[in-house]
């Protein structure tokens, strides 16, 4: 199965490559994130993916989008709402890609993640796949998610400490200066 595999860092993906590996898919990469700030922020997430991306092999298509304005623009007032906001944006575009590049199904490495939604991530995959006549393939990631982390510290690759949007750095940020 031609399968497109969106990913949000190198650390994320890594038990998602194995797993899908695992089971004879081989995926093909998608780096589209315009979520991700400041600049720098975007820049480590990105290069760190492109170089573990030739380290594993991995075919690896970037959509080099710092979309910070699309973004706000997007979530903004529903402040509150922007994590599905966010699934949308990155989803559509992976399902718009699977289409448009002959791929029979779509994944994303946010299900690796405990942080995420996980339902409503899956439920919003499930609806644009049926709007984009792509399958999505899902997989529950998170029982592996530390050994990844584990993985990438191991591997020295850049791990970042917020999901990735300037509302996520802030919370930290609060967070932080409360403990």
């Amino acid at each position: 199965m031609k399968t497109l595999l969106h990913i949000c860092c190198a650390p994320c993906s890594i038990t998602c490559i194995d797993t899908l590996r695992g089971e004879g898919i081989e995926p093909v990469g998608l780096w589209y994130n315009p979520n991700i700030h400041p600049v720098t922020e975007y820049r480590s997430r990105r290069d760190t993916l492109i170089q573990y991306a030739k380290d594993v092999g991995l075919e690896l298509n970037v959509i080099d989008n710092y979309g910070l304005r699309e973004f706000i623009r997007a979530v903004y007032p529903g402040l509150e709402s922007r994590c599905g906001v966010c699934y949308d944006m990155r989803l559509r575009k992976a399902a718009e890609f699977a289409r448009d590049n002959g791929f029979e199904s779509f994944c994303t490495t946010l299900f690796v993640s405990p942080y995420q939604n996980h339902e409503l991530l899956r439920e919003t995959g499930e609806k644009i796949a049926a709007e984009y006549g792509v399958k999505l393939l899902y997989r529950d990631f998170r029982p592996r998610f530390r050994e990844g982390q584990q993985r990438a510290r191991e591997l020295g690759l850049y791990m970042q400490k917020y999901c990735g949007c300037v509302f996520s750095e802030e919370e930290r940020y609060i967070r932080k200066k409360r403990g």
